[in-house]
């Protein structure tokens, strides 16, 4: 049996947690958010999975630990699949943010081995700890991960060998979903 492994992104968060920075911080899903992950639960638990995992935050947890009790498969949290920590910018408008730094921010894609926000992790230490998970998951399986838009973008772009710059373009929508090998 090869290995396929489903990347979800968690579903819309609650409306008022969409213009902050929530990064790694533990906000909800709003009322579409758990709607959609309903859907979602329906949808994956139509194929043969093998293991589930998810960040451990609530907006990925809800959907892995349904899927997990619809399949009978209890869900494995790592919180290497959380999302980008972004230190003192948390919960933070990132209109705010913006104001504060202008086009500083770009130092994410700019400088991702060196620049971070303030406490904060840089790029690469969000691709190091992805690509950690990735490399420890079994070689066969039919595999779902819950996680976060920064965390698809860093595995996609590195396993696709794309340029720190374009990684930005790979953030699924919430509640989308990309099967990857």
């Amino acid at each position: 049996m090869k290995r396929t492994i489903v990347l979800v992104r968690h579903p819309p968060v609650d409306e008022r947690f969409r213009s902050l920075c929530y990064g790694s911080s533990d906000v909800p899903l709003g009322p579409d958010g758990t709607t959609l992950a309903q859907e979602l639960v329906e949808r994956l638990a139509a194929q043969p999975i093998t293991q589930v995992f998810h960040s451990g935050l609530i907006r990925a947890g809800i959907v892995a630990d349904r899927l997990g009790e619809r399949i009978g498969v209890v869900p494995i949290i790592d919180p290497r699949l959380r999302e980008r920590h972004f230190g003192e910018w948390e919960l933070r408008p990132w209109n705010a943010i913006h104001d504060e730094t202008g086009d500083a921010m770009m130092g994410m894609v700019d400088d991702p081995d060196g620049w971070r926000p303030p406490d904060g992790e840089t790029t690469f230490e969000l691709r190091d700890r992805v690509i950690a998970w990735y490399r420890e998951l079994p070689t066969a399986g039919n595999l779902v991960a819950v996680c976060h838009g920064g965390p698809i973008a860093v595995l996609l772009g590195t396993l696709g060998g794309v340029p720190v710059s374009a990684w930005p373009r790979l953030i699924p929508p919430p509640g989308d979903t990309i099967t990857v090998s």
